[in-house]
């Protein structure tokens, strides 16, 4: 493997790409605010404008900050579960994580009429949906633990997931043809994918929480890079693979499930952020790889979060949509150039 030395210039770049990144997306948007504003705010002096000043503090910022830990955490937990199945296709979602959240909101928007009045208003608050994709994703990630010490093969495992997501798919689908239209209205818009609804406290937890994922992917470097080598080799080194498939298990549930929760179902960023990143930086190499999909999934997060805000608009697009039509158009281009697709 290269060593790690000759990676230092295109990590300065990415990291000159995220600082100029972060800064331009809390100056974008309904009302444009001079980079010197912004800077200044940051180092304590007051701008000229006091409403810029609450603008970036009260919203740009967290919002900013959501899609950094958006962005870098799905880009690794994809990045584990393309190791972990061997398989180019694999994203957080194949574990049914994202769908047991799913229908964790489901349940509370599309059967919050049962119950009526102000107990369905209750429901459907903003902590009550997080709570509901929590516990629906925790529900799976039990299951599917259950399952992977049951389980030898990890390619049945990504059956079972997948055959998981399938299922509450069904029973979303279910809900959704006996449910309102508002009803329907609200459970698709939260389909869509916001990062601009957090407030600091929420912000607090999903850090909290997304910190634990990042830290616990980190200590698995090195069994990443020895899953490369295929399972077999890696238990005649020693490595304890179902104590490993755990972790690496509880660190994609922690990072996805819980993004999920507060930001919905975010797609694209997940699958193809680790590929892109392969290809720019040609390595297998996890020392190389997590540290630059966890730079590259947060540029990208934001640079689509940037283009959804439709600067000097009052309007907002759905973050899922740009991020499909601006991601997979780039792979596309990356694997026609490069002709292979590495792994």
């Amino acid at each position: 493997m290269p060593d790690t030395k000759t990676y230092i210039v295109p990590f300065a770049v990415l990291g000159v790409l995220l600082l100029l990144c972060f800064f331009g997306n809390i100056s974008l948007g309904s009302v444009s605010i001079p980079f010197k504003d912004v800077f200044n705010s940051f180092v304590g002096d007051l701008t000229e404008n006091q409403s810029w000043h609450h603008i970036i503090h009260e919203y740009r910022l967290p919002k900013a900050y959501t899609a950094i830990i958006v962005g870098s955490g799905l880009g690794v937990s994809g990045l584990l579960m393309q190791t972990l199945f061997r398989n180019p296709l694999a994203g957080p979602f194949v574990l049914g994580i994202t769908s047991g959240s799913s229908l964790g909101v489901a349940l509370v928007i599309m059967g919050a009429s049962i119950f009526g009045g102000t107990l369905a208003g209750v429901l459907t608050s903003k902590w009550s949906i997080v709570i509901a994709a929590s516990i629906g994703g925790f529900v799976v990630l039990l299951v599917v633990l259950i399952m992977s010490n049951r389980v030898r093969d990890t390619m049945a495992l990504l059956i079972i997931g997948l055959m998981f997501g399938s299922m509450t798919s069904a029973t979303v689908s279910l809900l959704s043809f006996f449910s309102t239209a508002e009803e329907l209205q609200l459970y698709v818009f939260w389909g869509f994918g916001s990062i601009g609804n957090l407030t600091w406290d929420e912000l607090f937890v999903l850090f909290i929480i997304y910190a634990i994922g990042i830290i616990i992917s980190m200590t698995s470097i090195k069994t990443l890079n020895t899953l490369l080598l295929g399972e077999n080799y890696a238990k005649s080194l020693g490595l304890n693979i179902k104590r490993s498939r755990l972790l690496i298990i509880i660190s994609t549930s922690l990072l996805a499930g819980t993004i999920t929760a507060f930001a919905g179902p975010i797609i694209f960023i997940g699958l193809a952020i680790p590929h892109m990143t392969r290809q720019i930086f040609n390595t297998s190499n996890h020392k190389i790889l997590l540290p630059a999909v966890f730079l590259f999934g947060a540029i990208v997060m934001l640079i689509c979060d940037s283009i959804a805000q439709l600067p000097s608009s009052d309007l907002t697009l759905p973050i899922n949509a740009i991020t499909s039509l601006i991601g997979a158009p780039v792979i596309i281009w990356l694997l026609v150039r490069k002709r292979k697709m590495m792994f």
